[in-house]
């Protein structure tokens, strides 16, 4: 009894492990969400934030947007893909709703054995964004520092990226 309780103690505590994941079983939303495995929720990846490319603030973050959406594919594409879901980090019964991530899951993929967010932010596509065990920073949009939200200081009002663009499958 004492091992078997052992046992679940430590399949419950231990640290989510990286599995290899198909490129096509990974569809790119956008430059920092994905789809896995072809089912919702659609999964936030953590630890950077890249800019927008529907409901950028500017269009010096849209077209920064479109380029690390491109990207992300490219490195999709490429293959030799690991995934891990990670807890989101939101305050306690609030995973899987709209009050936690827009109701997404949160998790991690590697390209070759790198976080693609670190290829983002390395390429200048993207920004740091840790966030705490329950909630997380202002986060960072750096591409339109003088953008106020109106149409006159660049921000893009109802700006979409066409349908099926950034699509692996």
């Amino acid at each position: 009894m004492r091992r078997w309780l052992l046992a679940l103690f430590l399949a419950l505590t231990a640290p989510a492990v990286a599995e290899p994941i198909d490129a096509e079983d990974v569809t790119v939303i956008d430059s920092d969400t994905i789809v896995g495995y072809h089912m919702q929720p659609n999964v936030r990846l953590v630890g950077f934030n890249a800019p927008e490319s529907s409901n950028a603030l500017c269009e010096v973050e849209r077209q920064l947007g479109v380029r690390a959406a491109q990207r992300l594919l490219n490195l999709v594409r490429a293959g030799h893909l690991d995934f891990v879901y990670v807890e989101c980090p939101c305050p306690a019964g609030t995973q899987g709703t709209r009050f936690c991530n827009y109701g997404r899951d949160c998790g991690t993929l590697k390209s070759h054995g790198r976080d693609v967010g670190a290829i983002l932010i390395e390429g200048g596509l993207a920004v740091p964004f840790v966030c705490g065990a329950t909630r997380c920073p202002r986060t960072p949009r750096p591409w339109c520092p003088r953008a106020v939200g109106t149409p006159s200081s660049g921000w893009i009002e109802n700006e979409v990226t066409p349908p099926g663009r950034l699509r692996t499958v």
